[in-house]
């Protein structure tokens, strides 16, 4: 079995297209089924699916009946078409595809619309005796369009977009490497580009069959107020949707601060992304040392009680938070081991699908599914999670 979310994913938004062109009704009977909702004018919001949260836009004619459908993929268009270089056709049917990809990274800055650079530029106002600009105030600006991008200080450092793709030569060690995507988002805000990672991982080979495709992809943000990060994924970016999935199912992330070292910690950056040459082999075997290794559920119940401690002075609120979260994860871990069998594979699916989508958040001002999406960007659940495969690895030996 192939875990293949990229073309999962591409069917999903076919079937929504599809239902739109068709027939009204199939339109409503989906709307009836609780899979999409109206939120306004003519537009809707996915419930379900591998697109879930996104919205789009239904087109209908001068007698009220659809005719096209229009969802919210999110490239810049600054120059007249989609900013976006695949190797596969995407579900919009945007940008330049090349089937079996190309190595040469200045083909690819050309084919994705993204060959043009950022300068710093002095913020300025206006005043009684003419224009002054900010001290240690800078507007970010593409050099192609002269669109402003963002806000920065004096210390920001701008990451062109030909710099990312060398970035991922250098992390990988290797110049041959066929790009996989490449493109803009925004206005030319965020710019991505992706990497297959040459070779699949198999977890429990002739048995669970379990093969995991994954992708490293590099984000960079021109706007002042997001770090550009790394990361290993299953996703390969090619709208909004799939760079906001790569970040979310990330099973490795690197951050990358835009100052003048940012992009020069490569050694680290090495670790942290698990990319040495045998990375994907090293992988495949630890997780298959998991599914081989049978875990109690009381040493489950051992594992989550070491990776959330309770202090004895702890208030009852605290307590019975803790044993709610106790409860949850053992019903998690059962459901998975009928699944899976009762292993450290599982255990480990289980605390990666709880800190991903189950665990309580603290809003702060933010919606709960928006302080779910930054607490996933900025990857505040990375060390619990590397945590937790360290401990049941460790039981494998």
């Amino acid at each position: 079995m192939t875990t293949d979310v990229n073309a999962a994913f591409a069917q999903e938004k076919t079937d929504q297209i599809e239902a739109v062109r068709s027939e009204a009704r199939a339109f409503q009977e989906r709307i009836d089924r609780g899979e999409i909702a109206p939120i306004g004018g003519d537009r809707y919001r996915v419930l379900t699916g591998w697109d879930e949260g996104e919205t789009f836009t239904v087109r209908r004619n001068t007698e009220g009946r659809m005719e096209q459908i229009l969802a919210q993929h999110g490239l810049d268009t600054t120059t007249g078409g989609a900013a976006l270089y695949t190797t596969t056709p995407p579900w919009h049917g945007l940008g330049a595809v090349i089937p079996g990809g190309i190595t040469d990274i200045d083909e690819v800055l050309k084919l994705a619309r993204i060959d043009w650079e950022v300068s710093k530029r002095p913020v300025l106002y206006e005043w009684d005796d003419g224009i002054r600009d900010t001290a240690d105030h800078y507007v970010t600006v593409r050099t192609d369009a002269g669109e402003a991008l963002g806000t920065v200080g004096g210390r920001y450092e701008i990451f062109q977009n030909r710099r990312v793709f060398e970035f991922l030569h250098d992390l990988v060690q290797r110049y041959d490497a066929v790009w996989e995507s490449a493109g803009a988002l925004r206005g030319g805000r965020k710019v991505f580009v992706t990497m297959r990672i040459p070779h699949s991982i198999v977890i429990d080979r002739g048995g669970l069959d379990d093969e995991i495709v994954l992708y490293l992809a590099a984000i960079n943000s021109h706007v002042g107020t997001s770090q550009a990060e790394s990361v290993v994924t299953p996703w390969r970016i090619e709208c909004g949707n799939t760079e906001r999935f790569a970040t979310r199912d990330a099973a490795h992330r690197w951050g990358i601060r835009h100052t003048k070292g940012g992009l020069s910690s490569l050694e680290e950056a090495r670790r942290t992304l698990g990319l040495t040459l045998d990375y994907a082999k090293a992988f495949e075997a630890e997780e298959n040392h998991l599914v081989r290794t049978d875990l109690l559920v009381d040493d489950f119940h051992k594992l989550i009680d070491n990776l959330w401690t309770v202090d004895e002075d702890a208030t009852d609120r605290q307590k019975t938070s803790a044993q709610n979260r106790h409860n949850e994860l053992d019903g998690m871990f059962r459901d998975q081991a009928r699944k899976l069998g009762r292993t450290a594979y599982a255990a480990e699916r289980t605390i990666t699908d709880y800190l991903d989508h189950r665990m309580r958040v603290v809003p702060r001002n933010l919606s709960e599914d928006l302080a779910r999406a930054q607490r996933s960007l900025e990857g505040t659940n990375d060390d619990l999670k590397s945590k937790a495969h360290r401990t049941l690895l460790l039981g494998t030996r």
